[in-house]
């Protein structure tokens, strides 16, 4: 055999090798999140990619800490696309293993709010969401990031970080999570703490009190029946949402302003979209939330867009739309 038909052979090889890894799948699964701990919903799972010709490998997760590490195993493994089943919490963290490979993010909502996916119309019907990965459509968004560490949604800082913290003690007095949530709620609210920021966002500064400080991975709907929702999420931006120095009461009439999509007429608010946030406190140390997890940072932090960093399965209407 000549050398051109050896490379020919080996052409081939290369191309059978690569239609062969593209139908094995990393499924990590957090049993601990939601519908994760039903071994039903895991085994039809497991069936739905295997009689569509994949070979998914079911890895389950029994905590944070073993999400992490088996994401970072995936990452450094063959498969091409890396699921994972769980809360927005576990997206993120096996989505922060992908960032520097080639491996696409599918994705199984199987916790309490599943925000991520609702935003990128993925379907929160299991056997629908498995089936979404195996179509194939898939784009590129963004994440945004402070100090270093991802968050797919947005991270805030103040009130909510407060009561998770405060929930999460509740937690392990052993009250259920929605007890946990309120009880948390009730203790923060009853304090009603305040932050004293210094905050650069683009050509603007600010310096003041304020009960929160709420940073999305682009833009938010803040008023009417869509607040909370993100139409795009490739829009290259950070959204940074913020109020002066509020009472209980106003953050009250706050949220009533936004039901009635007035939120923008109130003189306290504060919204911009810009590349790069810079939040400087008093404190050395300030609890961070990112994608509904807490972690305690130091200051100053900087808050900045990834663009297009991570590729993510989707049904092909929202990747006609988000490609258009």
């Amino acid at each position: 055999m000549n050398k051109q038909e050896t490379s020919r052979v080996s052409e081939v090889q290369c191309r059978n090798s690569a239609a062969v890894a593209d139908t094995f799948l990393d499924v990590i699964i957090n049993t601990t999140s939601g519908a994760g701990a039903d071994e039903g919903a895991r085994l039809r799972v497991s069936e739905i990619f295997r009689s569509s010709g994949y070979h998914a490998r079911i890895l389950l997760a029994g905590s944070g800490t073993e999400v992490v590490e088996l994401a970072r195993r995936a990452a450094r493994g063959t498969s091409m696309t890396v699921v994972a089943g769980g809360g927005d919490g576990t997206i993120n963290a096996v989505a922060s293993e992908l960032l520097s490979t080639d491996k696409a993010l599918g994705v199984l909502p199987l916790g309490t709010f599943n925000h991520f996916a609702k935003d990128l119309h993925i379907p929160l019907d299991i056997e629908e969401a498995v089936r979404t990965i195996i179509a194939g459509h898939s784009v590129r968004i963004d994440t945004g990031e402070v100090n270093g560490r991802i968050f797919l949604n947005n991270s805030s800082l103040g009130l909510y970080p407060s009561i998770v913290d405060q929930r999460d003690k509740h937690q392990r007095m052993g009250y259920g999570k929605w007890p946990a949530f309120f009880r948390a709620m009730l203790t923060v609210l009853r304090r009603y703490p305040f932050l004293h920021v210094r905050l650069k966002a683009g050509e603007q500064e600010f310096e003041g009190h304020t009960p929160f400080v709420f940073i999305g991975n682009n833009e938010y709907e803040m008023e009417s029946l869509n607040i909370g929702r993100r139409m795009c999420l490739n829009g290259g931006k950070l959204c940074l949402y913020m109020t002066h120095r509020l009472g209980r009461l106003g953050l009250l009439q706050l949220a009533l302003r936004a039901l009635f999509g007035r939120l923008r007429e109130a003189e306290d608010f504060i919204a911009l979209c810009t590349e790069e946030i810079w939040v400087e406190t008093r404190r050395k140390y300030i609890r961070v939330s990112m994608d509904g997890e807490v972690a305690v940072m130091m200051t100053p932090l900087r808050y900045r867009i990834r663009p297009g960093v991570l590729r993510v399965f989707v049904p092909e209407d929202v990747e006609q739309d988000l490609k258009g």
